[in-house]
C-alpha cells in the first residue's frame, strides 16, 4: 500500500480570481477542422449557413466559454477582406503555413457568427505577418464599430447589424518563429514597436478592447526569454496580455514524463510572470501584464535523431528548407479523413487536465487558456457523428467547478524524479526531482458556497489513501467525489461505444472533524466537492 497522501486547504490562503476564459479552446483551419467539422453544407444537420448543428449543439451544451480564432500560423498570410461579402465573390488563396487552399467559404463574419451560435466568446488573432496597421484598424472598425463609417456599414450590409464587440485581440501569432510569414525573430524591438503602435491605434478605435502581444513561441527557443523582454520594453504600456504557447512531448510508454509535463509549464509561467514584473518595474508602471496561454497541449511523440552542434533549437534550419515537389491540398468534407489518435482516451485526458491544474494554481496571472484540440475534447466528431470522449467529461467538470477563487493547495505525497530527455532537436527537457504523484488544485466558489478540489494520481500502480483537510472551512461538509478512471489504457469512446469511460461516484469517503479520508485510484482524475451546510 502506498504511503498516506494529504491535501490541506484553508480559506485564508487564496491565489486569485479564476477567469471563465481559463477554460477556452483554439480553432484553426488545419485539415478539415473548419471545412468538414465546423462547416459542411451537405451534412444532414447543416443550418442555413452550412454549419453543422450537431457540433454547435454539442459545444453549446458543454458550455464552451471562449474560442481563439481564426487560427495560428494560418493567420499570418490571411487577408480577412478576401473573406467577407457574398461567398460567390470571395477569393481563393494559398495558405503557405499549412500548404492548403483557403476557399474563404468560412470567412471573418462566419467565424464570429459561429462563435455566437455556440455561446462562446471569440478571441481574435490579427494578421501581423503580411498584414499591416491599416488592415488591423479596418478590421476592428468593421467588427466593433456600431455604424456610420464605410467599414462598419459594410458589416451591416453583409448581414450583421449589431457590432460583434470582440474584446480580446492578439497582435499576430508566434511572431518570433522563423516558420511564421513576416517573422520578427531577428528583430524583437521592431515587433515591440509595431505591436505598440497597432495596439494604440485599435484601442483609439475601440477603447474597451484589450490586446495580447506574442512571447517566445516556446521556452525551447534560443532567444527565450530575452526576445519577449525586448518586445515588452517597447509596448508594456499599451498591451494587456502576454500570449504564450507550449506543447509538451513525452516518448512512447513514459507515462510519468507525459503527466509530469505540467511542471515544465509552471517553469514557463513563473519565468514570464517574473519577466513581466521586471519590465513593469523598469517602466515605473503600476500595471500588471496578465498571461494568455492561448495554445497548449501534451502528446506522445517518438524520439527522433539528434544533431549535436546544430544549435539547441533547430527549427530555424528546418524552415529554411524548400521542397520543389511540395503541393497544395484542398480540404473539404468529401475528403475528410477520420482522425485516429494513438492510444486510448485516458492518458490524453489526464495530460490535458494536469496542465489546466497548473493554470489554476496561477489563476492570479493566467487569465486565458485555449487548449489546442479543445474542440475535439468537448465534441469528438467524424464526418457524420459527434460523441463524448473522456476529455469531454473532464473539461466539463473543470468548467463547472473551477469557479470563484483559486486556493493554495498544499500537497504532501510520495514523489518521483524525471530524468532529462530529448524528443528531438526542438524539445529537450531538463531533469526534475521531487515531482509529486498527487497533482492537485482547488477552487472556492463563495457565491455557490462550494469548495472543489481537483486531484490527479500520476502513479500507474499505487492507489493512494488520501486525507483532505479543510478544517478552516468550519461549516463545510463533504458533498461528493467523482472519478474518471479505467483499467484499460487503450479504451476509447466512439459513436458506436460512447460510454467506455464515464465519471463515476466514489462512495468510500469518510468525513469527520473537517477531514475527508478517501482513496484515489492509479491514473485517475478526481473532483471532490464540499458544500457550506451549517448545522441547525
Amino acid at each position: 500500500m502506498a504511503k498516506q497522501a494529504k491535501i490541506t486547504i484553508h480559506p485564508s490562503y487564496q491565489v486569485g480570481e479564476i477567469s471563465p476564459r481559463l477554460f477556452g479552446t483554439f480553432l484553426e483551419p488545419i485539415g478539415t477542422m473548419v471545412n468538414g467539422t465546423m462547416y459542411n453544407p451537405k451534412h444532414p444537420t447543416a443550418d442555413e449557413q452550412g454549419f453543422r448543428r450537431d457540433v454547435i449543439g454539442a459545444l453549446k451544451a458543454a458550455g464552451m466559454r471562449a474560442v481563439r480564432l481564426p487560427g495560428g500560423n494560418f493567420v499570418s498570410a490571411w487577408n480577412w477582406k478576401d473573406s467577407i461579402g457574398p461567398r460567390s465573390e470571395r477569393k481563393v488563396r494559398l495558405d503557405p503555413a499549412w500548404h492548403q487552399y483557403i476557399t474563404n467559404e468560412v470567412g471573418h463574419d462566419e467565424y464570429l457568427q459561429w462563435a455566437e451560435k455556440t455561446g462562446a466568446e471569440p478571441l481574435y488573432t490579427i494578421n501581423l505577418g503580411s498584414g499591416g496597421m491599416q488592415d488591423a484598424m479596418d478590421l476592428v472598425e468593421y467588427t466593433n464599430h456600431a455604424g456610420g463609417t464605410w467599414w462598419s456599414d459594410l458589416r451591416r450590409k453583409n448581414g450583421h447589424e449589431a457590432p460583434y464587440n470582440v474584446k480580446t485581440w492578439y497582435l499576430g501569432n508566434e511572431m518570433d518563429g522563423p516558420w511564421q510569414l513576416g517573422s520578427w525573430d531577428k528583430d524583437p524591438r521592431g515587433y515591440g514597436v509595431r505591436a505598440n503602435e497597432i495596439s494604440k491605434a485599435i484601442k483609439w478605435i475601440d477603447g474597451r478592447i484589450e490586446t495580447a502581444v506574442c512571447a517566445s513561441s516556446s521556452p525551447f527557443m534560443d532567444h527565450y526569454p530575452q526576445w519577449e523582454e525586448t518586445v515588452l520594453q517597447e509596448c508594456y504600456d499599451s498591451v494587456d496580455y502576454l500570449s504564450m504557447h507550449h506543447y509538451h512531448s513525452a516518448p512512447p510508454g513514459d507515462i510519468r514524463a507525459l503527466l509530469g509535463g505540467s511542471v515544465y509549464y509552471e517553469d514557463y509561467i513563473n519565468t514570464e510572470i517574473a519577466l513581466c514584473d521586471l519590465i513593469g518595474a523598469k517602466c515605473r508602471s503600476p500595471k500588471k501584464i496578465m498571461l494568455s496561454f492561448d495554445e497548449y497541449g501534451a502528446m506522445i511523440r517518438p524520439n527522433a535523431p539528434l544533431h549535436p552542434g546544430y544549435g539547441y533549437y533547430n527549427m530555424v534550419r528546418t524552415h529554411y528548407r524548400f521542397d520543389p515537389a511540395m503541393g497544395y491540398i484542398l480540404h473539404d468534407p468529401d475528403n475528410m479523413e477520420e482522425r485516429i489518435r494513438p492510444g486510448g482516451d485516458l492518458l490524453q485526458m489526464l495530460s490535458m487536465v494536469s496542465i489546466q491544474l497548473a493554470f489554476l494554481r496561477h489563476a492570479d496571472r493566467v487569465k486565458i487558456g485555449c487548449m489546442t484540440g479543445g474542440l475535439e475534447a468537448l465534441c469528438a466528431s467524424d464526418h457524420d457523428h459527434v460523441w463524448k470522449s473522456a476529455s469531454h467529461y473532464a473539461f466539463c467538470l473543470m468548467m463547472e467547478y473551477a469557479r470563484g477563487i483559486s486556493m493554495r493547495t498544499a500537497v504532501e505525497a510520495e514523489t518521483f524524479d524525471l530524468p532529462g530527455y530529448a524528443i528531438d532537436d526542438t524539445s529537450q527537457y531538463r531533469e526534475k526531482e521531487g515531482v509529486s504523484f498527487i497533482d492537485a488544485a482547488s477552487a472556492w466558489d463563495r457565491e455557490r458556497k462550494q469548495l472543489a478540489v481537483f486531484v490527479i494520481n500520476r502513479s500507474e500502480e499505487e492507489e493512494y489513501p488520501l486525507t483532505l483537510d479543510i478544517r478552516g472551512f468550519e461549516q463545510y461538509r463533504f458533498a461528493g467525489h467523482q472519478e474518471l478512471v479505467t483499467d484499460d489504457l487503450s479504451a476509447r469512446s466512439t459513436f458506436e461505444e460512447p460510454d467506455r469511460i464515464l465519471p463515476k461516484a466514489n462512495t468510500e469517503g469518510i468525513f469527520e472533524g473537517g477531514q475527508l479520508r478517501t482513496h484515489v485510484k492509479p491514473l485517475s482524475f478526481n473532483v471532490i466537492l464540499f458544500q457550506d451546510a451549517p448545522i441547525s
